[in-house]
């Protein structure tokens, strides 16, 4: 562990779109030459609100390691797997869920935004339970660092709460784990909206060039910019704001010329297609060659649940010998 470990995770709630690559994918790639890294589709954190509608989850599974390893993690850098396929995630959840009190859970924000955002009667423990089985994912692997956007900092400060009454019950096991801070623009969807798939405004990494282009000449723009000589408001365009992320290049002369009534909003799609489909063509053809070998996908994820079950039972074996069970 000279490098320090890393940890971190997605639901496979189906394909990864590009506010997914920019606000984690892109750090991932680069943080698995800083680290020893391990990097988990949390398939049972899914099922704290897809329970009763499972019958997407292998293939959404699938797609979202597709889109894993698509956008640059390198198996031989980093492990890629799935959470139910190292039960050590299940049992230390277990364990620290017998010294978290019900308290630390209830006041976590998103537990209450989810009940209402789901309208539901009585949360089920599996959603109120969420946190410490995401502590699990942590310390399992005893991770020194998590990468987080700031709205997930809460979540982060709790692993470290059960982190710190686990060592002082039981002595020094785990390292408490540190926030590494990730700042990434918010990509507006189509639509102007950030870009989500519950708004249906995505764009996404298994879009082919042709349909990335046809999104891109649907999008909202400046809606004071009626005629092509009219001048823009590029500050307000999210057709401007792809552009600083995809053609940075021309970003600076875009401004000038939509300001200066210069540039059409159709000429200015048009080069923005040009630029973010040229971004995304090694992630495309990636994406299609483990598509077209679905037996290559399914070695890189038995190879990263075994590199993982290797740290994750060698941690267990401690927590139990400290607990005196097993």
């Amino acid at each position: 562990m000279s490098k320090g470990r890393i940890l971190s995770g997605m639901q496979p709630t189906g394909i990864l779109h590009l506010g997914n690559y920019e606000g984690a994918l892109r750090n991932w790639v680069r943080l698995q030459d800083e680290y020893e890294a391990y990097f988990c589709i949390v398939d049972w954190h899914a099922l704290t609100t897809l329970y009763e509608d499972t019958k997407q989850i292998k293939e959404n599974i699938r797609q979202v390691a597709i889109d894993f390893i698509a956008a640059g993690l390198d198996p031989d850098k980093c492990a890629v797997f799935v959470q139910s396929d190292v039960k050590e995630h299940a049992e230390l959840h277990l364990l620290l869920s017998m010294i978290t009190p019900v308290p630390w859970l209830e006041r976590v924000p998103t537990y209450k935004e989810k009940q209402e955002q789901l309208q539901l009667e009585s949360a089920s423990y599996g959603l109120l339970g969420y946190p410490v089985l995401q502590a699990a994912d942590i310390l399992v692997y005893k991770a020194n660092v998590v990468p987080v956007g700031r709205d997930q900092l809460p979540h982060l400060e709790l692993s470290r709460e059960i982190c710190r009454r686990f060592n002082n019950i039981y002595g020094e096991i785990f390292p408490e784990p540190e926030a590494k801070l990730t700042e990434y623009p918010v990509l507006p969807g189509t639509d102007g909206r950030k870009m989500s798939k519950s708004y249906d405004n995505a764009i996404y990494l298994a879009d082919s060039a042709e349909e990335t282009t046809r999104k891109i000449r649907s999008m909202f723009t400046d809606p004071l910019k009626v005629y092509k000589n009219d001048p823009g408001h590029p500050e307000t365009c999210p057709v401007f704001a792809l552009h600083q992320v995809y053609n940075k290049a021309e970003t600076e002369q875009i401004a000038h010329d939509c300001r200066a009534g210069t540039l059409g909003c159709v000429a200015c799609k048009t080069r923005l297609a040009e630029a973010m489909n040229q971004a995304l063509a090694q992630v495309r053809e990636r994406r299609k060659e483990l598509e077209d070998d679905p037996s290559k996908l399914d070695k890189i994820l038995a190879s990263g649940a075994e590199k993982a079950r290797v740290i994750a039972s060698e941690t267990m074996k401690q927590v139990r010998s400290v607990m005196g069970i097993g």
